[in-house]
């Protein structure tokens, strides 16, 4: 058998579900641009994780397969995050490819069992049966996939509301639920303060949050683009932070660079307008 035949058939592993058991945290950062040359420009810049954000940016399933294409030849790890846990919906990212799935607005320990069952195969779960059409069987490729695709499904539940926090425990204690991710914009909203995610009440909570979730044995996530902060987190427990948005890097990067050269121009223009 060639190199090449047994890539093909072969059921990728799950890197980033493994490398969660490990001692080093993991950086990623959050995508919310669609077009796949930038998850491949942001593949190969070094990141253990990336984000595929189809919460809050304009990804439909095509778009979200895409991103996953071209980010499946780096050593990178891709996390899919969909707009709601629907079971029809978490079926079809699965499918696609998606191995790690990031599910918003998990309030209770129900919900989670509920959401374990949506994206394992029975008898653990009600995953539907479509291997055929699959990208995630290579379509009927892989040997024994149906045995086999449950051991490299990474659930990661995003806990961001006050209940969430309150229920934190029995959520993280959910067998199938691998990582929990606290959402701190979300959570700041959730108790009073929106828009400040770095108010102490919240940051206590979010503290008190990742003590929860490693008291249960789980990984816990978070994003957080401030340096000083991201790394606070980290000592206080926190296993994955995202630490920056594709988005908000080119428009930082595009508004500096505007301003570097048109205040520039314009001192010039003064120097050389006072001199007639």
């Amino acid at each position: 058998m060639t190199k090449e035949q047994d890539y093909s058939s072969a059921l990728p592993v799950n890197q980033f579900k493994r490398a969660l058991q490990g001692d080093k945290p993991l950086w990623g950062l959050w995508m919310g641009l669609p077009d796949a040359s930038c998850a491949e420009i942001l593949a190969g810049a070094g990141f253990d994780w990336l984000l595929v954000d189809g919460e809050h940016a304009p990804f439909e399933l095509e778009s979200t397969m895409r991103h996953l294409q071209a980010i499946a030849p780096y050593p990178v790890s891709a996390i899919v995050r969909p707009e709601e846990g629907r079971t029809a919906l978490l079926k079809r990212l699965l499918d696609i490819g998606a191995q790690s799935l990031l599910i918003p607005m998990c309030d209770s320990a129900e919900q989670a069992r509920e959401l374990v069952r949506a994206v394992k195969y029975p008898p653990q779960g009600i995953r539907g049966l479509g291997s055929s059409l699959a990208r995630a069987a290579k379509w009927n490729n892989v040997p024994g996939y149906l045995q086999k695709a449950n051991d490299e499904i990474c659930l990661i539940v995003q806990a961001e509301t006050s209940t969430a926090m309150e229920n934190l425990a029995e959520i993280a204690a959910v067998d199938g639920v691998d990582a929990v991710f606290i959402g701190p914009s979300d959570l700041s909203a959730s108790m009073g303060y929106v828009g400040n995610p770095d108010h102490p009440e919240v940051v206590a909570a979010i503290e008190q949050g990742i003590a929860t979730i490693n008291q249960a044995g789980k990984a816990a996530g978070l994003l957080c683009i401030n340096t000083d902060k991201a790394n606070a987190y980290v000592a206080k427990g926190a296993k994955f932070v995202g630490v920056g948005v594709d988005t908000l890097l080119l428009g930082n990067a595009a508004r500096a660079l505007a301003k570097q050269f048109k205040q520039g121009a314009e001192s010039v223009d003064a120097g050389q307008s006072s001199g007639y």
